[in-house]
């Protein structure tokens, strides 16, 4: 009688081997892969174009999906398996890009760069060669010798105080230099730059705080000040290093921060306070939690794991957020009523008028916060 056992050892061994076989094949063709995202990052260096083509991969997702429905693959799992690829390609085009200028030789002063995003973007364009140069408290009896001879002057303080730095600093910098400020609401300091500087002006606002170690499609939104033209060589460097620009209007920009960032901070602030409050047992309701609770409660503990004062900033900006904000706070009195008596009808046509308000973007919220969740459970 034949060992079937023996066979069966023998089938498995062989078929592992073919299993290591593809796995190498496969490692070899992602380092050929990586060879001509190399020319691609060069030529790109020479042109001086973005990294993120969000066209070009979206198309190739695409692409990759339908091939695997053609395969018999799950077309979810290629999807990921590209993503990753992607991702890593354009951090790598990212982390070689970052060591190109696109203005050769230039020289950039941060004003404010003493704190964490001066010295963020300190690391940023001296890793792209520019030299730059600092200005804290400590500098501003020298503050003539700092801006002689620069290209970019980046504002980089508390928002309160933005408009008078501005004014400031415009006597001693180059009246061709570009003057740029990185605060969270742009009406206000833009205006200011435009009457202190006569020469180039641009808003910037970076949508991240001074941490991610790749600007791999972190969004920065500019609002164009004055002569766009002299301006676009530091919009071309962010670009290079990974952002995504978008381009606003000071209003529209500040009209919609105020609910991107100051009201989605409060809520969270104030649904965090209410927890405090109430003196709740965080560990044990995580472990009664489920995978949508756990991801809500983690952006609330993000919140308060970081500085206050700069939320502080970004919530108490301007009269016309704390409005809206006012808004809010009277929009929940509205419920009491409701709470009160327990009207479940009238929940529920409530509930139904905002999903219909919401329409298409239900189902993408779905897919997306899916996908989040997925991830979370796989990873605690």
């Amino acid at each position: 009688m034949p060992d079937d056992s023996n066979q069966y050892q023998k089938d498995l061994d062989r078929m592992r081997s073919q299993i290591d076989a593809i796995d190498q094949q496969v490692v070899a063709l992602l380092s050929k892969r990586q060879d001509q995202v190399n020319r691609v990052v060069a030529l790109k260096k020479a042109h001086h174009l973005p990294v993120y083509h969000p066209a070009r991969e979206e198309d190739l997702i695409s692409a990759r999906r339908q091939q695997a429905k053609a395969a018999g693959l799950d077309p979810d799992y290629v999807e990921e398996v590209f993503r990753i690829m992607l991702r890593q390609s354009r951090v790598e085009q990212s982390g070689q890009m970052a060591r190109a200028g696109v203005r050769a030789g230039g020289t950039v002063l941060i004003v404010g760069g003493t704190g964490e995003m001066g010295r963020y973007f300190e690391k940023w364009f001296s890793g792209a060669g520019y030299e730059v140069r600092l200005m804290g408290r400590k500098q501003w009896p020298d503050i003539e010798r700092h801006c002689s001879g620069v290209d970019l002057v980046m504002i980089s303080v508390p928002i309160d105080v933005t408009p008078d730095i501005i004014r400031k600093v415009t006597p001693y910098i180059p009246q061709n230099a570009v003057l740029a400020d990185i605060t969270s609401i742009k009406k206000i300091p833009l205006d200011a730059m435009l009457e202190a500087h006569p020469g180039p002006v641009l808003g910037l606002h970076p949508l991240f705080g001074p941490t991610p170690a790749s600007l791999d499609k972190q969004i920065v939104v500019a609002t164009p000040g004055r002569d766009p033209e002299a301006c676009q060589w530091v919009l071309d460097q962010f670009a290079a290093w990974g952002s995504v620009i978008v381009t606003s209007t000071p209003e529209e920009h500040d009209e919609i921060m105020a609910i991107v960032q100051a009201l989605r901070h409060f809520a969270t602030f104030s649904f965090g306070r209410f927890l405090a409050g109430k003196n709740v047992a965080l560990s044990r309701t995580l472990e009664f939690s489920s995978p949508i609770y756990r991801l809500e409660l983690g952006m609330v503990g993000r919140l308060f794991a970081q500085d206050a004062a700069l939320y502080a900033e970004i919530i108490f900006a301007s009269p016309e957020r704390r409005r809206l904000l006012k808004d809010y706070v009277a929009s929940l009195n509205e419920n009491l009523a409701m709470l009160e008596t327990g009207d479940k009808e009238n929940f529920i046509s409530e509930f139904k008028t905002i999903a219909q308000w919401f329409g298409p973007f239900g189902e993408q919220a779905m897919r997306e916060s899916s996908f989040l969740i997925d991830k979370l459970i796989e990873r605690f």
